[in-house]
């Protein structure tokens, strides 16, 4: 079955247990918490050990489980390193980062290639996995140079973090992408938006079902080729005036958009 979970960086103006609690009000499974540097450090990856029990005792609390965790992109590979140690410490299975460099300097792409297969190597020592997605303006940035790292990096403990709205914003479409890379899916992260801008716009249109992309479109994808990983809202943006309410509806919506049709897809 796939399961569903939302990114904790949406609630980044909450705390974390503020967070699990409204994110198991929505109805999901499971949660990703955001380590990412200077954005939402709900993980705090510099002090993690303080933080273990508490963290497990929220998810437990409210009948979550942790579905990754999102770490940005790699300035440092010691902090990287960390991250695979509070993963597997605290049972957080699968690491997201983002592929660094910039969309169309072949350097950049080799770099990251390079460093997504060193790095995948440290994670399979720790017991976790690691994804990367494609990221609009990064040298991984759409279907070839995501075929690119696939074929380059053979660790087991390497996946592609699939993300629809950015391979719609790379001017593709993610129902149509999917297929192409679903062998080596091992995470959504999920989002609406409109229109095919560099950036995926206000949260409101970032609630699955508001936007352009054909997300049942792509739901039937993962389904048809029997991806059974999770799909997790992954939201960007989130303002000090935005309200808890605001955000939580942002979460409410998505859980009822996908939830149905991956019901009547027969994914969950």
């Amino acid at each position: 079955m796939i399961k569903l979970g939302v990114n904790s960086v949406l609630f980044k103006e909450f705390d974390f247990a503020t967070a699990a609690k409204h994110i198991a009000l929505c109805g999901y499974d499971g949660v990703e918490i955001s380590a990412i540097e200077g954005m939402c450090e709900h993980l705090a990856l510099n002090e993690w050990k303080s933080q273990v029990q508490q963290l497990k005792a929220i998810v437990q609390e409210n009948n979550l489980e942790f579905l990754s965790m999102e770490f940005g992109s790699v300035k440092s590979e010691e902090r990287l390193l960390r991250a695979f140690e509070a993963g597997a410490e605290i049972g957080i299975p699968i690491i997201n980062i983002g592929p660094g460099g910039k969309t169309g300097v072949e350097e950049d792409l080799e770099r990251s290639i390079d460093m997504l297969q060193r790095m995948s190597d440290k994670a399979a020592s720790y017991g976790v996995t690691l994804c990367v997605k494609a990221h609009v303006g990064n040298a991984i940035d759409n279907t070839p140079t995501t075929l690119r790292a696939m074929a380059a990096i053979s660790s087991p403990a390497f996946g592609i973090d699939m993300d629809p709205s950015h391979i719609y914003r790379a001017n593709e479409n993610p129902e149509e992408a999917l297929p192409a890379v679903l062998s080596r899916v091992k995470h959504v992260h999920i989002r609406d938006c409109k229109g095919r801008q560099q950036g995926p716009g206000p949260i409101e249109l970032q609630a699955c079902g508001r936007g352009d992309i054909n997300l049942y479109g792509y739901c039937k994808a993962m389904v048809d080729g029997d991806y059974n990983g999770p799909v997790v809202l992954e939201v960007i943006g989130a303002k000090p005036e935005n309200s808890l309410a605001q955000i939580s509806i942002v979460a409410a919506d998505t859980y009822g958009y996908l939830n149905a049709c991956l019901k009547q897809l027969g994914g969950r």
